[in-house]
């Protein structure tokens, strides 16, 4: 199975039997979030979907990406897989948590209780 990696169209695609499986992703800064993976019914059963993510997490780990598996079989991909993939694997609290310190740095002071 031959899978290609349309980059500008963040995209992974792979043609078995004149059908087209895909998985889609959304590339944020240095986090690749795979939103969709299709394969159509035709076609399923083959791991097919297994490959086009395979495929993806392998290019992120070599972009030095963080991956977001927003898609459901990304994520249980990936959760059955964890000691290939752990290291890539940006759990969205993760990010809640990136996004607060971001906002409300460590060094500065507690405002709660306070009055002016």
């Amino acid at each position: 199975m031959h899978i290609e990696h349309d980059r500008a169209a963040h995209r992974f695609t792979a043609e078995v039997d004149a059908e087209r499986a895909v998985l889609d992703y959304h590339l944020d800064g240095h986090t690749m979030t795979i939103t969709h993976t299709g394969v159509p019914r035709p076609i399923e059963g083959r791991g097919i979907a297994a490959e086009l993510v395979r495929s993806a997490l392998a290019a992120a780990r070599a972009e030095g990406w963080k991956v977001v598996p927003a898609c459901s079989y990304a994520e249980a991909y990936m959760a059955k897989h964890p000691d290939e993939w752990a290291d890539l694997w940006q759990h969205q609290s993760d990010m809640l948590d990136e996004a607060l310190e971001e906002t409300f740095p460590a060094s500065d002071p507690p405002a709660i209780g306070h009055s002016s």
